[in-house]
């Protein structure tokens, strides 16, 4: 048993002690009908702590010649499966945790030296009866050792992506890729690797290297390729945490889920092992990446960036071309490019029928309000934030000029020039000047009611809260809006809320950018 080759089952042993363990032992099965065809080589990317690496030990433990693990796995969902006793323990495997390797790495420059050093050291303890040589390659050690043994590789590099992400110097990442291409498309070799599995954050590079590697299979935040299940947690399986912990499904929901990839939602599963163990929904993002990753990007402010991320901060989707962007930091050069990257890293949600992005939680809306903090030219748009509850509180007392005064502002600062006089604009500046609101209410957009469609609807939690329904005009008066509410009967829809509903009137003028507003008490 070695460290990269032919390694334990020490991590997965540990991860079943744990409080919180989620069986996603049927990927085995899954991946096993891979072996020996030309889909064996597999890329999954997901955001971090999304549960790569925990598949990479159920791979490593199961197919490892170096251990044994039968009564492991005997009590995993897996031993059910008629591939079970085909494959366990029958493979060597080579695994590499690349991102942790560099992280300890004194010379990032002579990484892929020491990288090479460091297996074969290992390959040496393992096959003590072959003559390793010094010059061989890693490919050489791989060949050499299933010449000589006669039995395949199961080939697994968690954070493949780490030189890609940490923009190492152009000559080392262009040698990265040369060894890539020399393990998984080299027609010598290929006979020797039964599997393989990479991981990253990332999907692979797409550039005139990339062409070598079309040989890999990926499942990507955009594309699953069937996946979807084992990398996050699914419904079914939050529900049952939340029955076990004694937690409201409903608000794990709102926290953690968001995530529609293939044709199942999917939820951040370190962070919801985090609501279980502490009894608490709250965000737990922080121990899985860092906002500044968000900030760094909207401080470029490509054209459409800022507009962009106001929509989606006003619960709306924005659409995205998500081809454009080639895997590649150095090449984030379109509003596109930088939401396409945040898509990989779990900042924002992807359809892939309608095209088009959004904030998928709670929890990651609170990292994305952080990033505002840091991002010099989201100043004024953070302010904005931090003064809504204000705003909320003189909506509710009837402080109509105040929250003309600051709608004023709110439609200047979150919309274009270009878009301003769109009625549209002016609902999502609205709900925008409103953020902090959504504690109390759930705001509907275009709400059914009466003999039409309210412009938009706050309905409270807590009853203790007035309704609210906002209807907008432009070029009018609010008066005229106020009377459309109650000819077309708006008031209808929230009939458990009469006695404690509010009416607000919106006009805006395209000449002036003045914001009349009128707020009355619903009358009986």
């Amino acid at each position: 048993m070695g460290i990269y080759v032919n390694p334990g089952n020490e991590n997965l042993k540990i991860a079943l002690n744990s409080q919180i363990f989620v069986d996603k032992s049927l990927f085995i099965g899954k991946i096993s009908k891979l072996l020996n065809t030309q889909q064996r080589f597999i890329c999954v990317s997901r955001p971090r702590r999304f549960g790569k690496s925990m598949i990479g030990d159920l791979m490593k433990a199961y197919f490892s010649k170096g251990c044994d693990s039968r009564e492991i796995f005997s009590k995993l969902k897996i031993a059910k499966d008629p591939c079970f006793e085909e494959n366990l323990n029958k493979f060597n495997v080579l695994s590499i945790d690349l991102g942790g390797f560099f992280s300890s790495s004194e010379n990032k420059n002579e990484i892929l030296k020491n990288l090479k050093n460091k297996l074969l050291e290992d390959f040496r303890k393992e096959f003590p009866e072959i003559g390793f040589s010094e010059t061989d390659a890693i490919s050489d050690l791989i060949l050499r050792a299933y010449t000589e043994t006669n039995t395949q590789f199961v080939v697994i590099i968690d954070e493949y992506d780490v030189l890609v992400r940490e923009r190492i110097p152009e000559d080392i990442f262009k040698s990265y890729l040369e060894l890539l291409n020399s393990l998984f498309k080299n027609n010598e070799l290929s006979p020797a690797i039964a599997l393989a599995y990479l991981t990253g954050i990332l999907p692979i590079v797409r550039d005139k290297v990339q062409s070598k590697l079309n040989v890999f299979k990926e499942s990507t935040m955009l594309e699953p390729f069937g996946m979807e299940e084992f990398f996050g947690f699914t419904k079914s399986e939050v529900k049952a945490l939340c029955r076990e912990y004694k937690m409201k499904f409903k608000e794990c929901e709102e926290w953690y889920d968001g995530y529609k990839i293939g044709k199942i939602s999917v939820y951040n599963p370190n962070s919801l092992v985090e609501a279980m163990m502490r009894r608490e929904c709250a965000n737990y993002w922080h121990s899985t990446g860092s906002y500044e990753v968000v900030s760094d990007y909207i401080k470029l402010d490509y054209d459409g960036t800022k507009t962009a991320v106001i929509e989606m901060l006003s619960d709306r989707e924005v659409p995205v071309k998500v081809v454009d962007f080639k895997n590649r930091l150095d090449e984030i050069k379109t509003k596109d490019n930088v939401l396409t990257y945040l898509i990989h890293l779990g900042y924002l949600n992807y359809d892939k029928k309608t095209k088009m992005c959004r904030i998928p939680n709670q929890e990651i809306k609170e990292e994305w309000m952080s990033a505002l903090q840091d991002a010099g030219n989201f100043a004024k748009i953070a302010e904005m934030i931090r003064d809504s509850d204000k705003l909320l509180y003189l909506a509710q007392n009837g402080a109509a000029e105040e929250v003309g005064a600051a709608l004023d502002k709110a439609h200047t600062e979150v919309t274009s020039a270009l878009n301003y006089n769109f009625e549209s604009s002016l609902q999502a500046a609205i709900i925008f000047a409103f953020y902090t609101a959504r504690s109390k209410y759930t705001i509907i957009q275009e709400l059914p009611a009466g003999y039409g469609f309210a412009d938009i609807g706050f309905i409270p939690i807590n009853k203790k809260d007035p309704a609210m329904i906002i209807e907008l005009k432009c070029n009018q008066d609010a008066d005229t809006a106020i009377k459309q509410i109650k000819e077309k009967n708006y008031p209808k829809v929230f009939e458990n809320y009469l006695d404690n509903l509010l009416l607000v009137g919106v006009n805006y003028d395209k000449n002036t950018k003045v914001h009349e507003c009128v707020i009355e008490k619903y009358q009986k």
